[in-house]
């Protein structure tokens, strides 16, 4: 078995662990059942790549992030470990490629969510692969008190049973004491260790601050912290308009949202990585998976909708180690505000089979029916066509998403439509004489046999990996035959996909998951009313309110977050106020600092500090019968 310090080394660039690390791991590949739970920053990846890499087979990881896992098993591939993840939208042909892949190819890694585990293809290979460790990511998800909670992740368990000689590692970065509970009781754990590292972050100053006019605010903090910094916002018309705002007074700015295309993600996000953008005005889409250790600034301009949530996005600042800030602005309409976009528009159980009823009948799902099969996904036309609230019928989709009864994809998409309208040999005469368009428009005819009898949706990314050309290419050649008469064209943008999970039974689908969403609104009003307890306690230190809410109790308070500076806040006022009344006095006449401490009825021995940073800033100077007067 290879020695885990030199895995670090060889796989990741690192030459020591961080705290905890190197403890966890060497549990781990005993072959112990192991809890971890860490801050974000604090490196739990490793933690289980480390001994999968250690040992011989396959670890399977368990996400309910797509994105997440796409992004690991990139960084993991780059590096020359070979990793898989099963994402959605995949046939029947392809998932039984990956997973012989697993079996046979020898694969380091299997990504995939606990709704992919509960096929039974899936599990009948997964009980064929030479499997090393189970990790389970985002552990808190299996607890229904926790942030993001999925009942899917309750059929974890299954994995015990098709290799029950094989431990689990669980991690989470954010659980609360019963969260916790919940996580080692779902998951089996019987002879088990928990490695915690503390939830205090000394270098990060956590600061709250009331501002009618957050805007400025904003600004004279990016001005004066002239560093890498994430602006987070509510939705993404917001994005747009504060890095517009910012880049019009100076501060390279850019944005990022679940709606852009992948070119424009990837495009904003390397500005950002790069330092040629210092700020990342973003909804919470972004941010899982970001490891960038120079951030100085994290600052929401709109209340979290939990504690947890915050918690994490406030710890991408400072992983470096310098001092760094978390920073909420809010004014008078943030509590209204955040009570209307989190609780107000929870759907109740009436309201969720309702939306179920709708999609059933949106995409002509038959009563008993289960399509195998990705449905590209208009959201605001869906909700126009039936008059549906667009707030509390998106929270409605989330719930049957995170109950397993749909899978909902919430990103960018353009579909493409073709049929060709002229005849066979019309179209190859036509060729003869733009032969720049031959080879992409073959490749289409040859891919879609019935395009020239009824409009046919193609897929760009086949056309992509047979010619060899770029997704822009196949764009401008489409536009050119369009523009000459030989197709129609119609180019949809959808911002969703959908696919069915379970076979439709209406109430009785909903009616199973009742307690769960009864529950869940529950939840979130708890969360809701934590966040606005955090923003109003101006009297405890902020760091020791955050760390209470984990069950992590210390008498110690920060020193550097906004409840603690606010004496020496106060005091600089007071200094300032002062400065100001002794400049007033000196312009009338000469005075020495008694008469100054007569004049003001203040201490003389905080009129002579004061006199003394007014005379190392040169506004007066002293005269030979030591009384003070105004510099001129």
């Amino acid at each position: 078995m290879e020695h885990p310090l030199k895995i670090l080394e060889s796989y990741f660039n690192y030459t020591s662990f961080k705290p905890l690390q190197e403890k966890v791991i060497e549990h781990v590949i005993s072959g112990e059942d192991t809890f971890v739970l860490m801050p974000t920053g604090g490196g739990k990846s490793l933690c289980f790549q480390i001994p999968a890499l250690a040992k011989k087979g396959i670890c399977i990881v368990i996400s309910p992030l797509i994105a997440l896992m796409k992004d690991q098993v990139n960084a993991l591939n780059k590096k020359g470990i070979k990793a898989i993840a099963l994402t959605s939208g995949m046939t029947q042909d392809e998932l039984s490629a990956k997973l012989d892949n697993c079996i046979y190819g020898n694969y380091k890694f299997l990504y995939l969510s606990p709704e992919r585990l509960q096929q039974d293809i899936v599990q009948h290979r997964i009980q064929q692969m030479p499997v090393n460790l189970i990790a389970v990511d985002e552990a808190h998800c299996i607890s229904q008190w926790g942030n993001d909670f999925r009942p899917s992740y309750k059929n974890i368990s299954i994995l015990r049973q098709l290799h029950p000689t094989i431990n689990v590692v669980a991690l989470t970065a954010s659980a609360t004491p019963n969260v916790v509970e919940d996580i080692i009781k779902e998951l089996d754990f019987i002879s088990y260790k928990k490695f915690q590292t503390s939830f205090k972050r000394d270098n990060l100053a956590y600061m709250v601050f009331k501002t009618e006019d957050k805007n400025y605010r904003l600004e004279t903090i990016l001005v004066k912290n002239k560093a890498s910094s994430i602006v987070y916002v509510r939705n993404r018309k917001a994005t747009i308009e504060v890095s517009q705002y910012l880049k019009s007074k100076g501060v390279l700015a850019t944005f990022y949202h679940g709606g852009l295309s992948s070119l424009e993600k990837n495009t904003n996000y390397e500005l950002w990585m790069n330092n040629q953008a210092q700020v990342m005005v973003a909804t919470n889409a972004f941010g899982m998976g970001i490891d960038k250790p120079d951030v100085k600034t994290v600052i929401h301009l709109n209340l979290p909708e939990s504690l947890e949530s915050y918690f994490q996005e406030a710890g991408r600042a400072g992983r470096n180690g310098h001092k760094a800030y978390a920073i909420i602005l809010y004014n008078g309409s943030d509590e209204p505000h955040l009570k209307h976009q989190f609780l107000s528009v929870l759907p109740d159980v009436t309201y969720v089979k309702y939306v179920y009823k709708k999609l059933n009948t949106y995409f002509q799902i038959a009563y008993g029916e289960q399509l195998d099969k990705v449905f590209d996904f208009d959201f605001a036309s869906f909700c126009k066509k039936y008059e549906l609230n667009f707030s509390i019928t998106y929270n409605a989709l989330l719930v049957l998403d995170r109950t397993g009864i749909i899978a909902l994809s919430k990103q960018f998409s353009q579909n493409t439509f073709v049929q060709f309208t002229t005849s066979n040999h019309a179209l190859f005469s036509y060729l003869d004489t733009h032969e720049k368009l031959a080879l992409i428009t073959k490749s289409i005819l040859r891919t879609y046999g019935g395009i020239f009898d009824h409009v046919t949706k193609i897929n760009k990314s086949v056309i992509v990996k047979k010619v060899g050309c770029k997704d822009n290419d196949i764009d401008k050649v489409l536009q050119q035959l369009e523009k000459d008469d030989i197709i129609t064209l119609q180019q949809n943008k959808t911002d969703a996909s959908i696919v069915f999970l379970v076979p439709r039974e209406d109430d009785s689908t909903i009616n199973s998951i009742s307690k769960i969403i009864k529950q869940q609104n529950k939840l979130k009003v708890k969360q809701v009313t934590s966040v606005l307890n955090y923003i109003e306690n101006d009297s405890t230190c902020k760091s020791q309110q955050l760390l209470g809410y984990f069950g992590e109790t210390t008498s110690d308070t920060c020193g550097i977050c906004s409840v603690c500076i606010k004496p020496q806040l106060q005091q600089s006022k007071k200094n300032a106020e002062l400065e100001l009344q002794i400049l007033e006095l000196l312009k009338s006449k000469k005075l020495n600092s008694r008469e100054l401490s007569h004049e003001l009825t203040v201490n003389e021995q905080l009129v002579l500090k004061t006199i003394s940073q007014l005379l190392e800033h040169n506004k007066i100077e002293i005269t030979a019968s030591n009384c003070y007067k105004l510099k001129i």
